[in-house]
This record gives C-alpha cells, structure tokens and sequence, in this order.
C-alpha cells in the first residue's frame, strides 16, 4: 500500500450502508494509509480499529453529532491534526525572500 497524504478514516466498529458497503461507527479517528498508526499516534492492531481507506476523513470541529449517527465520537486529537490540511493551498505560508 502506498502513503498518501490524504488522511482516511480507523474506526472502532463498522456498519453496513444501504447499498451494501462497509461504513465506520462508533469511535473515529484520522489514520494515513501505509501507516500502522493513528494520525494522533494509536496503534491500530492494539486498539482493534477497523481501516476504512475507502472513506476520507472528512470531519470538522463544527459537526454535530446525533444519536441517529452510525458514528459516536470523533478524536479531537485528530480534528486538530487533520484542520490545517483542508485549508486552500493559496493561504499557506510561503517564505518569498529566503536568507542568503
């Protein structure tokens, strides 16, 4: 498998979706494939989390949760590592004039 920097979906337990695919529930977390690690640092073979490479962790701070969700409880460990990354590539810092 190779890395990518977009950053998939670990779950603690899966629901099937109506047309028959696998969808995380439960706990989520952000987790790069390649990776045998969570984005915030849990081992996913010790914390059983179930890979979802398929689904983009597409999460933000703002989202609210209901009990009709499949999904319990998002990482906030993650949100904050993940935040920066969906920001335009036209806000982030560039040094124009290097030091010689």
């Amino acid at each position: 498998m190779r890395l990518t920097s977009t950053p998939a979906v670990a779950a603690s337990s899966e629901e099937t979706g109506p047309d028959g695919s696998r969808a995380p529930g439960g706990e989520v977390h952000a987790w790069l494939p390649g990776q045998n690690q969570t984005v915030c640092g849990l081992p996913l073979s010790r914390t059983r989390l179930r890979r979802f490479p398929h689904v983009r962790f597409d999460y933000s701070s703002t989202d609210v949760l209901t009990s009709a969700d499949a999904v319990g409880w998002i990482c906030p460990r993650c949100l904050a590592a993940t935040e920066g990354r969906r920001r335009d590539e036209k806000h982030r810092w560039v040094r124009h004039a290097p030091r010689p």
